[in-house]
C-alpha cells in the first residue's frame, strides 16, 4: 500500500501575540512557508494539516494554497474560537467553504492521556460538536494534541465517531490507516524535508525500532 507523508503547519508568518511555550519551535515564517509549499506542490504522496487554529490558517495559509491549487486538513482547538489571533467561527466556514477539511485539536489544547472521562468526553466529543454545528457537517479526523495517545483514547476517538485521527509521530504512514504519523515543521525546515521524513522507514534497521515504539504507545 502506498504510504503518505504528513506535514504539520502551526502559525505563519508574523504571531501577533506572545508565544507559548515550545510555539516558536514549530512556528515558521511567511516566505519558507511559501518555500516549503512550493517544494511539495506536485508530490501527490503528501498531505498538509495545520494545528491549533491560528488567525494565520486563513490569512496566510488559506490564500497561498489557494494559489497552488492544494488542499488541506485544518485541526482548530474549539476552545479558542474567537480568542486574540485565534480562528473565529467566521474563519472556520471560510476555510470550509474554500474545501478545506475541519478537523478537531479537542476543546482546551491539552494532552488527552490520562484525562478523566469527563474531560476526554469534552476534548473528544463536545469539541467535535461545537465544529459541526460552525460547519454543518461531520468532522470525522482529528489531531492529538502534543500527540498524547493511548489505548482509551484511540478506544474514544473510534467510539465518538473519528475515521482518522493523527499524531506526532514522525515519519510515513500508510493513506488509509486510522492512525497516522505526522511531521511538524519548524524555522530549520527546508526543501530537503521530504527525503529526510522518508529515510526514517528506508532503512531496515531504523524503521524497527520505531514502528516497535510506536506499537507500545498504541498499546499502552
Amino acid at each position: 500500500m502506498d504510504r503518505a507523508i504528513n506535514l504539520t503547519f502551526h502559525g505563519v508568518g508574523d504571531p501577533g501575540r506572545p508565544l507559548g511555550a515550545g510555539e516558536a519551535d514549530v512556528w515558521v515564517s511567511r516566505e519558507q512557508f511559501l518555500d516549503l509549499l512550493d517544494s511539495v506542490a506536485d508530490r501527490a504522496h503528501v498531505q498538509i494539516t495545520f494545528d491549533d487554529g491560528n488567525a494565520s490558517d486563513v490569512e496566510q495559509a488559506l490564500p497561498a494554497l489557494r494559489e497552488r491549487g492544494l488542499d488541506a486538513t485544518f485541526f482548530v482547538v474549539a476552545g479558542r474560537l474567537g480568542t486574540t489571533r485565534f480562528l473565529d467561527a467566521d474563519g472556520v466556514r471560510e476555510l470550509a467553504a474554500a474545501g478545506m477539511t475541519i478537523g478537531s485539536h479537542g476543546m482546551r489544547h491539552r494532552p488527552w492521556r490520562g484525562l478523566d472521562d469527563s474531560a476526554l468526553r469534552e476534548e473528544l466529543l463536545d469539541a467535535k460538536t461545537i465544529l459541526e454545528g460552525i460547519v454543518e457537517r461531520p468532522v470525522l479526523q482529528a489531531a492529538c494534541p502534543f500527540g498524547a495517545y493511548d489505548r482509551r483514547v484511540l478506544h474514544g476517538l473510534r467510539k465518538t465517531g473519528y475515521q482518522r485521527v493523527f499524531t506526532s509521530d514522525r515519519g510515513t504512514s500508510r493513506s488509509h490507516d486510522f492512525l497516522q504519523a505526522r511531521n511538524s515543521l519548524g524555522p530549520h525546515d527546508a526543501a530537503d524535508v521530504l527525503e529526510r521524513i522518508g529515510s526514517l522507514d528506508s532503512s531496515r534497521y531504523r524503521a524497527l525500532p520505531r514502528r516497535a515504539k510506536l506499537a507500545v504507545k498504541r498499546w499502552r
